[in-house]
């Protein structure tokens, strides 16, 4: 249940000094403007740098120098294992087991390999069916990946529109779509936030839906991941990809993720291209023909283990492991409640809130749908200190991430569009 918020910086500071995970705030660098910390609530697009990054990069710096190639086996974190150090903050993020999670690679990559495990069409059973708008790789990728095996996209590709006039997928129209293209479904792939309206998807009922007409369900979770809670291995989820900049705080161009359910994983002969990485550790280094993958998601992994794509992750995961995921969600419910309610008492800047009111349906994301002046007005906002993003057409995306945002920044965001827009 949310307090009931005011519109003055005492309510701010009140809730400030009541929240557990205020000291995050300081754990992270903030870029500065005019020599003060701007309002960052851009963690949707790029997470903030952790300060332990440093140190942790420099630790692994000091293995290459010391040991070199015994750092593989030797030093602070022998690399060889490096893919298994997230495994367990993974887990718990996603809420799967620790062998249905690994790390490899980049998001578009990531979901490009589990569509070659899990899309296996034929003449009766071959289409996708995704939520139109989504974000522009996924829609490339499964493009690209419906024309390799020689069908049309225009016939393949099932896109879910909202309603005429409307902004949001409803769930049900949603369900409805997959029973009634059931018996010619193969996959159904959502993104579990969408990128544009920050709506958050019914990823239990669309997963069972999906199964209902024995299709394969599957999430990028770009947008998810980090931001809200998941419990992929109970809803069945069959395979999900993420990248880990976004609210994982992992860096630019940081190491992917990759979920696969157990019933997959464990099995050897589930489809999948292979690679050294993901060959059974106990025959890896025998140096043999005939690929055996590991019973699990780390049989997915090809190359050696990225150990500096990682190493911002591994220090971010730190913090999340003694901030809890679920208590990360509860505050940011009441942010972005907060900055809700402070927008609504907003007279002068015409615009319209296509994210979801119902909390449930969102995460961390607002975004204002402006009809016209959209990107000046987002241009002025940097210029007044506010890092945000803009998407076209017309919205200002603004996501303040409850490990490193505060409600006095809310109000401080609020305060600078009050008197100057």
């Amino acid at each position: 249940m949310h307090p009931v918020f005011t519109t003055t910086i005492d309510f701010a500071r009140q809730a400030d000094a009541a929240d557990e995970l205020a000291d995050f705030k300081k754990q992270f660098h903030f870029p500065k403007k005019n020599d003060k910390d701007t309002i960052y609530f851009c963690g949707n697009s790029l997470g903030l740098q952790p300060v332990n990054v440093e140190a942790a990069v420099q630790t692994e710096l000091n293995s290459w120098k010391e040991v070199a190639v015994g750092g593989y086996f030797g030093g602070t974190n022998p690399w060889l294992y490096y893919n298994d150090y997230l495994k367990a903050s993974l887990a718990r993020i996603a809420g799967c087991k620790e062998d249905e999670v690994t790390v490899m690679n980049t998001l578009t990559v990531n979901l490009h390999l589990m569509l070659l495990s899990f899309y296996h069409p034929t003449k009766e059973r071959f289409k996708i069916m995704m939520e139109a708008g989504a974000f522009p790789s996924d829609q490339y990728a499964i493009e690209t990946l419906v024309r390799h095996f020689g069908f049309d996209p225009a016939t393949t590709i099932i896109e879910i529109a909202p309603k005429e006039g409307e902004k949001i997928l409803h769930t049900t129209d949603i369900v409805a779509a997959i029973e009634a293209h059931g018996e010619s479904l193969a996959v159904v792939m959502f993104g579990g936030i969408n990128y544009y309206t920050g709506q958050l998807f019914d990823m239990k009922r669309i997963t069972q839906a999906a199964h209902e007409v024995n299709a394969i369900a599957g999430f990028d979770l770009a947008h998810v991941i980090g931001n809200v809670p998941l419990q992929l291995h109970d809803w069945a989820v069959d395979f999900a990809v993420w990248c880990s900049y976004k609210y994982l705080n992992g860096g630019p161009g940081a190491i992917g993720g990759v979920y696969v359910h157990e019933y997959f994983g464990n099995d050897v002969r589930t489809p999948r291209l292979g690679g050294w990485w993901g060959n059974d550790e106990k025959t890896r280094f025998k140096m043999e023909k005939g690929f055996v993958p590991k019973p699990n998601a780390g049989g997915w992994n090809i190359s050696t283990a990225q150990v500096f794509n990682t190493v911002c992750l591994k220090a971010s995961l730190e913090l999340f492991d003694k901030a809890g995921i679920e208590k990360l969600r509860a505050k940011s419910l009441q942010l972005t409640a907060y900055l809700e309610y402070l927008l609504h008492q907003l007279p002068n800047i015409n615009f319209e809130i296509i994210t979801p009111a119902d909390s449930e349906a969102r995460g961390a994301q607002l975004s204002l749908y402006f009809k016209e002046r959209g990107k000046e007005i987002h241009d002025k906002m940097i210029e007044s200190s506010i890092v945000v993003d803009f998407r076209e057409p017309g919205v200002i995306r603004v996501a303040p991430a409850p490990l490193y945002c505060s409600f006095e920044d809310v109000y401080r965001f609020y305060e600078i569009l009050k008197d100057h827009f």
